[in-house]
């Protein structure tokens, strides 16, 4: 008897449904290193992020996670049940907000609805998605929003779904 082996992989074009939403778990706890070591390597130097003296005379008090971590993380946390290898390019981001800030310690949730989807015109064996994505912190609070369109593989001739 041979063993059946599933390899884990994002969804194709056909699988996508309209208004669907898909919840993204485990959920990502922030760190001080995952702020410092983000904000450096993208040279981002605002004091914000990275001097906790000045960042104490703020109105928010300390050091906050930079927006594009949030974001990167937002999209992220999507990519294992969504795109995993189904994805030939992101196609561009709208939208984009920060409700409210994210601090180290933070632990974040996301999610997405698929808004839309339409087969290429232009790319045979490939479609368009567009998600709406969701990000709330361990208070339910929403601290990102984003709405992304995709560049999707259709499944392949042979797969029998």
């Amino acid at each position: 008897m041979t063993e059946k082996r599933i390899e884990q992989r994002g969804l194709y074009f056909e699988e996508f449904e309209e208004g669907a939403v898909y919840l993204h778990r485990p959920g990502r706890t922030v760190t001080e290193a995952d702020n410092v070591l983000f904000t450096t390597l993208t040279m981002n130097t605002q004091a914000l992020h990275l001097d906790a003296a000045w960042s104490a005379g703020t109105e928010f008090g300390e050091r906050l996670v930079n927006s594009m971590f949030t974001l990167s993380t937002l999209v992220g946390l999507s990519v294992a049940q969504l795109t995993m290898g189904t994805i030939v390019a992101n196609l561009g981001f709208t939208e984009i907000s920060f409700p409210a800030p994210v601090r180290v310690g933070d632990t974040l949730y996301a999610e997405t609805r698929i808004v839309s989807k339409r087969l290429s015109s232009s790319r045979p064996g490939q479609g368009i998605v567009t998600f709406a994505h969701t990000m709330r912190n361990q208070r339910d609070e929403v601290v990102a929003l984003a709405t992304r369109s995709t560049l999707m593989q259709c499944l392949p001739a042979e797969d029998p779904r």
